[in-house]
């Protein structure tokens, strides 16, 4: 769910739950916790709502308390990368090791 509205932050939720295939009523549930949770907010925008990513926050699980949710998001989405963010994102770089960079090839 966080990653669709991360890549679209106007994206409907009747899309959000068809992609996640799960009913409208549960994708409702899902970002209303991540609502609760600090993970994003909901603005009204005419009749549609607008979700801005709050990369910032943590983890909740202990072991990854020290780590944003930017990290996971610059997995999945390239524009979390290197520091720049959707325009539904808010948030610093995502925190982390660099990813080591590929072995070269030898050409065989």
């Amino acid at each position: 769910m966080l990653l669709e509205i991360a890549k679209d932050p106007e994206v409907r939720l009747r899309d959000v739950a068809a992609t996640a295939r799960i009913t409208e009523r549960a994708a409702q549930g899902i970002v209303s916790d991540l609502e609760a949770a600090g993970y994003l907010t909901r603005t009204r925008v005419g009749r549609r709502n607008r979700y801005t990513v709050n990369t910032d926050s943590r983890f909740r699980h202990p072991n990854e308390a020290d780590r944003r949710i930017s990290g996971l998001l610059a997995l999945f989405i390239d524009r979390f990368d290197g520091g720049t963010r959707p325009a539904g994102a808010q948030g610093a770089a995502p925190d982390g090791p660099a990813a080591p960079s590929p072995a070269p090839r030898d050409g065989s």
